[in-house]
């Protein structure tokens, strides 16, 4: 099966629009999800996307929307998705350009642990590698290598469209879904994809 080079987009008036005929997916970490999240959005990582393949099969072709913080990693979810035969919508802009256009936020009532977006992470993480390589190096110039890794790792993250910290820092502890969690989300897409829409 051929899947899409670019999936297809909804903009913001348009999502808002369709929300209750739609299965919003979130494909943040756990700790973005809870910082906010688009109403009605259920969260399944990108990495354990695999596990809700089954349920997602099963939701009518054109109801699933993914979204992430800006558009990226919903884009790479929905042609992993399309590799499996199924078929998803992504959010142009986000869920940054979904809070822009003036949109409510929800987030979870309490007991959810809200962090920072992957984007601050990686930010975070990379300047203090870089800061760190360079004040080793006034001890010593190998150290100075540490830093130009982590820019060359940026250069390449800005080229190819991914990042590879990204994906390590995703599989820290404070980033990853409680088992209970993500099997409630799968109960609940289970739930959507044999229950009828009103």
């Amino acid at each position: 099966m051929n899947a899409p080079l670019t999936p297809t987009a909804l903009g913001v008036g348009e999502a808002r629009a369709r929300l209750s005929e739609l299965t919003v997916v979130d494909v943040r970490t756990p700790g973005e999800y809870a910082a906010g999240h688009l109403p009605g959005a259920l969260n399944v990582p990108l990495d354990r996307l695999p596990s809700a393949l089954p349920a997602l099969r099963r939701l009518p072709a054109g109801e699933l929307l993914v979204v992430c913080a800006s558009g990226a990693r919903s884009e790479n979810a929905c042609r992993l998705l399309a590799e499996q035969g199924v078929t998803a919508l992504t959010l142009t802009g986000g869920t940054q350009g979904w809070a822009a256009d003036g949109h409510a936020l929800r987030r979870p009532e309490s007991g959810a642990r809200a962090g920072w977006a992957m984007e601050r992470q990686v930010r975070f993480t990379a300047g203090t590698i870089v800061l760190t390589g360079i004040a080793l190096g006034l001890l010593h110039p190998a150290w100075l290598l540490l830093s130009a890794g982590v820019a060359g790792g940026l250069v390449f993250s800005a080229l190819t469209d991914t990042c590879g910290m990204a994906a390590v820092l995703a599989r820290l502890p404070h980033n990853r879904p409680r088992a209970a969690d993500l099997d409630a989300t799968l109960a609940e897409l289970d739930r959507r994809a044999v229950a009828p829409r009103d």
